[in-house]
């Protein structure tokens, strides 16, 4: 269930407010595989009580409350959406209510919609009417049963505990009717506001139309940059990622005016929202006529951007560049530098094709951080798949710091890919053994498919069946040819009596399969296995991944098998030792695992492991269409 649903009636005929608590804990707890944290049992103790004291004295008594409501795809919650009848179109109508015990607050100077809250100290948060009506933006982006309805969800921001003047300026962010703000010293106020959008009418059926609502696509991250870049914003930043926005900005005025260098480092996971960041940050900047780049380590990722967002325009494609671009750049010469999979960076940028003048040994990261007055570093530390990628936060911080530069740091600790799933997130660190715990078997998600197959052809036809877009991966343990004279693949990948080509080398179609960099975009890059240097950076409805034999259970673990991989990357034991090779293969199989938005399907070719992971996970077979 993606909420907890309540009513009017049982909140207030149940004065055990404790029991509640660790009634929603335990949804929490099944749901996300987290339990609550002692603030949040607190807020369902006081808050929850005091809102259906408020409904019902509002005269909703029949109104359903789905508490902690997860938003489509994405890890983040709503506290309450009130699911009910408008009183004068009798239609489906929502309330998302975003409940706050703050009894002071006021804003903060770092940001249009930041705050600072009392007993919070040393952290910025984003206005709770901000908050709600990114929410509710967000619902009717992602929700068919509001996608010709957008005007049937509202939002308000409750500070029960609050009065006017505790919080006075916030208000002033109040923008529309999905951004009220009221305060205890407004509760008529709020019934009022209630009343006008929800009917004394039983709710279930809007509750349980919201609840089973199909959920639309997903703005493709590539497909809409353009409009990212050229127009407006196309993504719906939420809370962490609205801050980390806020932040920059912020950090990009402060500089300029003050002459100083402000480094910001954004951490998260795959698909927790970076690259949205990143291109929300290119957007605004770039309309405000601000000198900025974007640049990563990969290929495939830089060569997809230019591709999508500057499609019909070189100015565009410029902006998008690589971490080895900035060898001779003028100091501070760009406003901002955003550095997106920032995990990629190298030790030097320095290559067997760099000229000898040329070979200073100067860090990239002393590059990258010159270039800009405001060095931005988006990175996750567990796709550090390559040798002398130094990608940590520990080492950006440690550096910026050598030279006296101030670093601001935000946590991105939601989890937007794998269908919002953090639980298959964590399911995945721990059967690689990357958080320090051992394997589970996998228990389900209402919003994430996670299947076993048994055979590679069963992996396949699995991944055709589904709707939407799908792609298939797997360690580097075969070869990897050149296509033949009459420009066809070798069927590389070759399991049993099934085989199939890698994705392309190079960066030129080769017959119907497209270049390397596009792999993961273009319809034709199914068919072809990819690797990890081409899936990192970039999602899909459905990933099937085939775990080599350099990974294999042992013993009730996994294990990697040096032997049995064929990355050239990692040929030579004198640059890189077993243990970090077996850290870093833990990582590729890691960054492969988390490329599916809506499930995964995997296949072991060692025996043994599929016995492994048949204890762990369910068969193909239970996937229903």
């Amino acid at each position: 269930m993606t909420a907890l649903r309540l009513s009017v009636e049982s909140l207030i005929a149940s004065p055990n407010e404790k029991a509640l608590a660790e009634r929603i804990g335990e949804h929490l707890r099944v749901t996300t595989g987290r339990g609550p944290s002692p603030s949040e049992a607190r807020s369902w103790e006081r808050s929850l009580p005091a809102l259906a004291r408020d409904l019902a004295d509002a005269g909703l008594s029949q109104v359903e409350l789905l508490v902690e409501y997860k938003l489509p795809l994405t890890s983040k919650r709503a506290d309450v959406v009130l699911a009910g009848v408008h009183p004068r179109t009798g239609q489906d109508s929502y309330v998302v209510i975003e409940l706050k015990q703050w009894s002071r607050a006021e804003p903060s100077d770092q940001g249009e919609h930041l705050v600072i809250v009392d007993g919070v100290p040393g952290r910025e948060l984003l206005n709770p009417a901000e908050q709600v009506r990114r929410y509710c933006e967000y619902m009717s982006d992602f929700l068919g049963v509001l996608k010709d309805r957008p005007q049937s969800v509202h939002g308000a921001a409750y500070l029960h505990n609050a009065m006017d003047l505790d919080i006075d300026g916030l208000h002033d962010q109040v923008r529309d009717e999905r951004s009220r703000l009221f305060t205890k010293q407004r509760r008529g106020d709020f019934h009022k506001y209630l009343r006008e959008r929800l009917a004394d009418k039983p709710g279930a059926e809007a509750a349980d139309r919201l609840l089973s609502s199909p959920v639309a696509p997903s703005k493709q991250l590539m497909a809409y940059a353009a409009g990212e870049i050229r127009e407006r914003e196309q993504f719906t930043l939420l809370d962490e990622q609205q801050v980390a926005y806020e932040l920059v900005m912020r950090a990009v005025d402060g500089a300029r005016r003050a002459d100083f260098k402000q480094v910001v480092v954004v951490t998260g996971g795959p698909g927790s929202g970076k690259s949205v960041i990143a291109l929300s940050l290119l957007g605004e900047l770039y309309r405000q006529g601000r000198t900025a780049l974007h640049a990563t380590g990969s290929q495939s990722f830089t060569q997809t951007m230019r591709r999508y967002p500057g499609r019909g325009s070189t100015r565009i494609k410029n902006l998008f560049m690589y971490f080895n671009s900035f060898m001779d750049a003028e100091r501070n010469g760009l406003d901002v530098l955003i550095c997106d999979e920032a995990h990629r960076i190298r030790e030097t940028s320095t290559s067997r094709f760099t000229p000898a003048a040329k070979r200073t040994g100067r860090p990239q990261l002393d590059e990258l951080m010159s270039a800009a007055r405001v060095p931005v570093f988006l990175l996750d530390e567990h796709q550090v798949v390559r040798p002398g990628e130094l990608g940590t936060v520990q080492a950006i911080e440690r550096y910026a710091e050598s030279q006296g530069y101030a670093v601001t740091r935000v946590s991105l600790d939601e989890q937007f890919r794998c269908g919002g799933s953090r639980k298959y997130e964590k399911w995945v660190l721990r059967l690689l053994g990357l958080d320090g715990e051992g394997p589970v078997p996998w228990d389900g998600d209402d919003d994430f498919e996670v299947r076993l197959a048994h055979s590679p052809q069963e992996l396949e036809a699995a991944l055709l069946a589904r709707p939407g877009s799908a792609r298939m991966t797997a360690g580097y343990c075969w070869p990897w040819s050149d296509p033949r004279p009459d420009d066809s693949l070798v069927d590389d990948v070759v399991i049993g009596d099934w085989s199939r080509p890698w994705n392309v080398k190079k960066d030129r179609a080769v017959g119907d399969a497209p270049p390397s960099m596009l792999w993961a975009t273009e319809p034709s890059g199914f068919g072809q296995v990819g690797c990890v240097y081409t899936a990192q950076g970039f999602e899909y409805d459905w990933s099937g991944v085939i775990i080599g034999p350099d990974l294999v259970a042992r013993d009730g673990s996994l294990v990697t098998v040096r032997s049995e991989n064929r990355d050239p990357a990692f040929t030579s034991r004198k640059a890189v030792s077993d243990a970090d090779f077996d850290k870093l293969a833990r990582n590729v199989y890691k960054v492969l695992l988390t490329r599916g938005m809506r499930g995964t399907v995997i296949y072991a070719v060692d025996p043994a492991t599929r016995d492994f992971l048949a204890d762990l996970l369910p068969r193909l077979s239970a996937i229903t269409a």
